[in-house]
């Protein structure tokens, strides 16, 4: 008798590396979980000091250290590797150190026998999943970023604090690039289903007078104010990337802003941007595309132009 056992294996057992393994350990997200580190005693320990944890949870998952080649049986990869801002920088500045860890990567997974999907949490991470894309050869539905799904956590809190209300109350999107050229399509945010606009309109002695365009640079500048502060951002992130892992194991058909390839959807072709996406076994199986004001979708495409812009540069190396 055959049982199949699910694994995810995570590269880049960093801060934001170990953190997920973390999360998908003390969730009990999945049966095993690999850790690969070109710091292989990093990695080794980190594999036990989540041994240490396992007594105290609601499932033994097992954790082990391996090679590109042990990925061949995994269901996710998760690639944290990359090049951390420095001071003064953005995450686009990063660009072309990443893009060459991502070569050393994807390569030799490939290699394996990997057939299943690529979670891409290395920054720029449209442009970066982009490139994994086409370093991988799968198709668009197996190669998928976190994209906005954090910054629209930030968002939410943010409105959820102005309005006083639980932010899983709150339904908003942030769209387009995870960086600063991202968009929120105001037109479609509820709290509880009722507009926004509605919202502020109501209860003007609550709220007083909102600059939403404060409200998106807020939500834009939150990983840097987090950065300057600790150095990193790790727990945000990796639990948003849990949330994404969950969604395609437990074949949720959730819908989570990520990066994902469009192919005419909000009329853009060939780039990677964070879109409300619907998440299963497939992965990112259909994109949600919400019906935005035409200053929105300008917003939208102006967002979608910079993400192009680099991608286009990364296609060369």
């Amino acid at each position: 008798m055959k049982m199949n056992k699910s694994k995810v294996a995570i590269v880049g057992c960093g801060l934001v590396g170990s953190t997920t393994a973390f999360s998908l350990v003390t969730q009990g997200v999945v049966d095993e979980v690999l850790m690969i580190d070109i710091n292989k005693e990093r990695a080794y320990g980190e594999r036990l000091d989540l041994h240490d944890s396992i007594e105290y949870l609601n499932r033994n998952v097992k954790v082990t250290n391996g090679e590109y080649s042990d990925c061949a049986d995994a269901d996710i990869v998760v690639i944290t590797a990359g090049a951390p801002p420095k001071a003064g920088q953005s995450r686009l500045d990063t660009l072309e150190m990443t893009a060459k860890i991502c070569q050393s990567i994807v390569g030799p997974i490939m290699e394996s026998g990997f057939d299943g999907i690529f979670l891409i949490v290395s920054n720029p991470v449209d442009i970066i999943s982009h490139y994994v894309k086409k370093l991988s050869g799968l198709p668009k539905n197996q190669v998928i970023g976190t994209g906005t799904a954090i910054d629209s956590a930030r968002l939410k809190t943010f409105i959820g604090e102005l309005v006083k209300v639980d932010p899983r109350s709150v339904h908003a999107y942030s769209m387009g690039e995870h960086g600063d050229s991202q968009m929120v399509p105001w037109s479609v945010v509820t709290v509880a289903g009722k507009p926004f606009y509605d919202v502020i309109a109501d209860n003007k002695s609550l709220v007083g007078d909102v600059d939403l365009d404060e409200l998106v640079h807020k939500t834009t500048r939150e990983g840097w104010e987090i950065l300057e502060r600790k150095g990193t951002t790790y727990y945000g992130i990796a639990t948003a990337a849990v949330a994404i892992i969950k969604a395609i194991m437990n074949d949720e058909n959730k819908i989570i802003p990520v990066s994902t390839y469009l192919e005419g959807e909000y009329g853009e072709t060939d780039v990677y941007a964070g879109v409300p996406t619907v998440l299963n076994r497939y992965g990112a199986y259909d994109v949600l595309e919400i019906h935005m004001s035409p200053s929105e979708l300008a917003r939208f495409k102006d967002s979608a132009k910079v993400i192009r812009e680099y991608t286009n540069k990364i296609m060369e190396y």
